[in-house]
């Protein structure tokens, strides 16, 4: 589909590296939106902004990328922002303010909100967005929810979620073979058709429809930064599916069109995933560290 369009609600941050002394827009919201544009799918954000420097770096940033932020909020306080220090080329995670303002205010989604969302293919959220409340509201609108639970899911946060939802992404790195395949059909009990789970270097698997996939991970030989990752073989995947996609819907066609297209969109993933890791930060767009450095 030619025209796709993602939109990716929830939550936005600046990286902010100790060890460089810089600092990079993200959160796997806005960098969704940067891998989408990456990959030809035009974007928008929806979330909740501050006041402050980082506030404006990544409000700027999304203007230069051309991603609409036109129905986001905007309140008085900090901005989200995480501190980050690299081992090796590893980003490791070292304290984060928690969203800022945007844990102290809900979505209050308002007619025109959810009028403009219909508009898109797919909305992107995740964990960290403080959305759970709102997403039998956006299930409403008709448009597929794609929701990245990273490590951190429950039994009973998969009972919330899922049943609104129509793609799920599970990092599974942590976990035996056994345990990945046991966690991914959880999801699928509630209706969830597209199922992701993900395995670092290991590759991914998808479960589709009780059908499982896999794939391996594309080696990448000049990483300096796996910063987004994982973010980026889901957009990537999202993408790759909107393009090939004739409706505009995720999943079409026979049995062995859906199976093709599934495939690609997981090795277009890995390849793309490997492509970032030679990006500082999740896709660029440094400045030096603006703001606080506490948590």
């Amino acid at each position: 589909m030619e025209d796709a369009k993602i939109i990716a609600i929830g939550d936005n941050v600046c990286d902010k590296y100790l060890s460089r002394g810089k600092m990079y827009p993200g959160g796997q919201c806005i960098n969704t939106c940067a891998y989408a544009g990456m990959n030809g799918v035009a974007s928008a954000y929806l979330g909740k902004f501050g006041t402050d420097e980082v506030s404006a770096c990544v409000q700027e940033t999304l203007d230069t990328m051309q991603v609409d932020r036109s129905h986001c909020r905007q309140y008085p306080g900090d901005n989200g922002f995480a501190l980050v220090t690299l081992k090796g080329n590893d980003r490791v995670f070292l304290g984060s303010n928690k969203g800022g303002i945007a844990k102290e205010h809900a979505f209050d989604f308002t007619a025109e909100d959810l009028e403009y969302i219909k508009g898109f293919q797919v909305i992107y959220t995740n964990l960290n967005s403080y959305i759970e409340e709102d997403l039998p509201q956006l299930k409403e609108t008709g448009v597929p929810i794609a929701y990245d639970f990273s490590t951190r899911w429950t039994d009973e946060y998969l009972a919330k979620v899922c049943p609104h939802i129509e793609v799920a992404l599970l990092s599974c790195a942590h976990l035996t073979a056994q345990q990945r395949e046991e966690e991914m059909k959880k999801a699928a009990s509630y209706g969830v058709p597209i199922v992701l789970g993900t395995i670092g270097e290991d590759g991914s698997y998808a479960l589709v429809n009780g059908r499982f996939f896999f794939a391996n991970a594309v080696h990448a030989d000049d990483v300096i930064d796996t910063m987004g990752a994982g973010d980026s073989y889901f957009a990537t995947f999202l993408c790759s599916l909107l393009k090939a996609s004739k409706t505009g819907k995720l999943l079409e066609g026979t049995d062995g069109e859906m199976a093709a297209c599934i495939e690609k969109a997981m090795n277009d993933g890995a390849v793309f995933a490997a492509h970032v890791c030679a990006m500082e930060g999740a896709f660029g767009y440094g400045t030096p560290i603006l703001g606080k450095t506490e948590v």
